[in-house]
């Protein structure tokens, strides 16, 4: 992925903020569906599922936003 440069990594930067807040959201849920102990097993694997995807835009959206480093 290439780097995101001027208003296009102000644009990122808050796509990134808005999926990480969704993301921290989306554990919260999990974790009280699983401490209710009576979760619908359909939904919450929905949920998991979904908070996976935004794991991946998110280190996506991140590694777009990181300078490269040649080793």
């Amino acid at each position: 992925m290439t780097r995101v440069v001027g208003p296009n990594e102000v644009a990122a930067r808050a796509k990134l903020a808005q999926l990480t807040q969704e993301h921290r959201d989306l554990d919260a849920a999990i974790e009280a569906m699983v401490q209710a102990g009576n979760a619908d097993l359909l939904a919450l694997s929905r949920l998991k599922k979904r908070k996976l995807q935004l794991k991946d835009e998110i280190t996506e959206i991140h590694n777009g936003l990181l300078p490269d480093i040649i080793a």
